[in-house]
């Protein structure tokens, strides 16, 4: 069984800071590894990319930058001979609406793989689930249309907003999954999600042992995707 109780749990609690805090949606927060993600990816190499685009989970919050998961898989794939490089796409406190707005230039290059890791602010701030299902849908399509390979990430949203709520958010992972060529992760924080020594201090972002076992995971889903001599670059990447 997933472990989605204790992770529900945890976000109950980062959203009612939040709301004690302020009207608005909570401000972005930035460590000093997470602030290079912000910047436009270079696209300065003739090697085929995978891009993990997502929030603070993927930019690696709290950790150095060796440590965050789209890192540990570049180590991974470099150790088995995989020629390929790794884009950290992710930004603290990105939205799937956020996502989708950079994910042109995240694009660009000769990327074979995009790996989506969003939705987890959308559901600490409620907002409205046909938004969220929109968005990841339309970042799917788009990278598909260039021949890129997909692998989604299921989240889970906190129990603030109802039952209803959490039910009909995790549903647009598991709509999305029935999509053609979608490889699933049905939740990234699977094993890592409530555990306190797997988290750092705020208990919702993996420390390094807890992203060592995301990695785990991820390379699992990616990894019979993968080639080997994936050859020259394709004719519609740019």
């Amino acid at each position: 069984m997933k472990r989605v109780v204790p992770f529900a749990l945890g976000l109950s609690i980062v959203v009612w800071a939040a709301c004690t805090q302020s009207d608005g949606p909570p401000a972005e927060v930035r460590s000093a590894s997470e602030t290079r993600v912000s910047k436009r990816p270079s696209t300065n190499t003739a090697r085929p990319r995978i891009v993990f685009l997502g929030d603070s989970l993927t930019a690696g919050y709290g950790l150095a930058k060796e440590e965050s998961v789209p890192s540990l898989i570049q180590t991974r794939l470099r150790s088995q001979g995989y020629p390929y490089d790794v884009v950290n796409a992710g930004v603290s406190g990105d939205t799937s609406a956020g996502g989708l707005s950079r994910l042109d230039w995240s694009l660009e290059g000769d990327v074979r793989m995009l790996v989506i890791e969003l939705g987890a602010n959308d559901g600490l701030r409620g907002l409205p689930v046909a938004n969220i299902k929109r968005n990841l849908t339309e970042i799917i399509t788009r990278a598909q249309s260039r021949g890129i390979k997909v692998v989604l990430t299921g989240m889970e949203a906190p129990p603030n907003f109802g039952a209803a709520y959490t039910a009909e958010f995790r549903q647009v992972y598991r709509d999305l999954a029935k999509l053609p060529d979608v490889t699933f992760m049905p939740f990234y924080l699977d094993g890592v999600a409530g555990l306190p020594h797997l988290n750092i201090a705020d208990g919702m972002h993996p420390n390094a042992e807890g992203a060592r076992i995301v990695e785990r995971a991820v390379w699992e889903k990616i990894e019979p995707l993968l080639d080997k001599s994936p050859g020259a670059a394709r004719s519609g990447a740019k």
